[in-house]
C-alpha cells in the first residue's frame, strides 16, 4: 500500500466557511473533497461527498485497485446516496479486506484510514470498529475513543452511531463502561457518552430500554448536570428532552432535583433546554 504524503492546501481553502447549498460548492473544492485531500467544513459539504467515488480515489491512491475492484462494483450497484447507509457499507467492506491481511498489514491499513486527512475516510474507520464482531463492547468503546474525540464534527457524530447498536444490545455493560467517560477532562469524550445513550437520538434507532426506564442512566447524567461546557450541556438537555417524550413527569422531577442540588447557571441552562417540549 502506497500512502502519499499530505498535499499543500492554501490557507484560504482551509479557512473557508463553506457553501450554504450543495450547488454553491466551488468545483475545485468539490474535487478536493472527492479526492480526500481536504476536510468538509460544514454539514452541506459533509453531505455532498460521494463516498463511492471517494473510495475509488483512495484505493487508487494506495495502489489497491486490484484488491478493491469487486468492492467498488458492489458499492456502485447499491446506488445508495444516503450517507448513513453508504458509510456503514464501506466500513463493512474495509473490515472484510482487513480480515484477509496479516496483523501488521491490518494495523498499517487501519491506521491509514483512521488517521486520514479526510474526515469522510475517518468516518469509515469508526464503522470498521463498530461492525467488527471480533470485538466485545468494552473493546469497541476503547477503540472508538479517538473518533469520539476527533476535531471534526462529522467524525464525532459517526463515532457514536457506529457503536449505538452494540450499546443498545448490552446497555447495562455500556453504562458501566461509560461512567468513567463522564469524568474525562475532554468535553468531546463526555459528550460522546451522553449522545451515544440518548433514548431517541438523531439519525439512529431508539433505545427502548431507556425510553421506558431512563433512570438506568441517571448516575451518568448526574455526573454532568452542571458541566461547564456548552457542547456537553446541549447533549444532556437533549437527552432529557428525549426522555420527556415518554416520561415527562420523570424529567420534571429530575430537573427540580438538579436545581435544588446544583443551583448554577450551567444546570439552569440544561434544565431550561431539557423542558422545552414540556412547556
Amino acid at each position: 500500500m502506497n500512502v502519499k504524503s499530505d498535499l499543500f492546501i492554501p490557507d484560504d481553502v482551509l479557512s473557508r466557511k463553506g457553501a450554504r447549498k450543495a450547488t454553491e460548492i466551488p468545483e475545485y473544492i468539490r474535487n478536493w473533497l472527492q479526492a480526500g485531500h481536504i476536510e468538509s467544513v460544514n454539514l452541506t459539504e459533509w453531505l455532498a461527498v460521494d463516498h463511492v467515488l471517494l473510495f475509488q480515489k483512495i484505493t487508487h491512491e494506495w495502489g489497491m485497485d486490484a484488491e478493491t475492484k469487486e468492492i467498488s462494483e458492489q458499492l456502485k450497484q447499491m446506488n445508495e446516496q444516503r450517507i448513513m447507509k453508504i458509510i456503514p457499507a464501506i466500513g463493512m467492506q474495509w473490515l472484510d479486506v482487513l480480515k484477509r491481511l496479516a496483523i501488521n498489514e491490518q494495523t498499517m491499513l487501519f491506521r491509514s484510514i483512521a488517521e486520514h486527512r479526510s474526515d469522510s475516510v475517518r468516518c469509515w474507520g469508526a464503522y470498521i470498529i463498530g461492525l467488527d464482531s471480533r470485538l466485545n463492547l468494552t473493546e469497541k468503546l476503547e477503540h472508538i475513543q479517538p473518533f469520539a474525540a476527533d476535531h471534526h464534527f462529522g467524525v464525532r457524530e459517526i463515532a457514536w452511531m457506529a457503536v449505538r447498536e452494540s450499546i443498545s444490545a448490552e446497555l447495562s455493560t455500556a453504562l458501566q463502561n461509560l461512567i468513567s467517560w463522564y469524568n474525562d477532562p475532554d468535553p468531546l469524550i463526555r459528550r460522546f457518552a451522553i449522545e451515544s445513550t440518548r433514548p431517541r437520538g438523531v439519525w439512529a434507532k431508539h433505545i427502548p430500554e431507556l425510553k421506558e426506564n431512563p433512570t438506568a442512566a441517571l448516575p451518568l447524567l448526574d455526573a454532568v448536570k452542571s458541566d461547564a461546557h456548552k457542547y456537553v450541556q446541549d447533549s444532556v438537555s437533549n437527552w432529557l428532552n428525549d426522555a420527556s417524550k415518554t416520561n415527562p413527569e420523570w424529567v420534571r422531577q429530575i430537573c427540580t432535583t438538579w436545581i435544588q442540588q446544583s443551583d448554577t447557571k450551567h444546570t439552569l441552562r440544561i434544565v431550561t433546554r431539557a423542558k422545552r417540549s414540556l412547556t
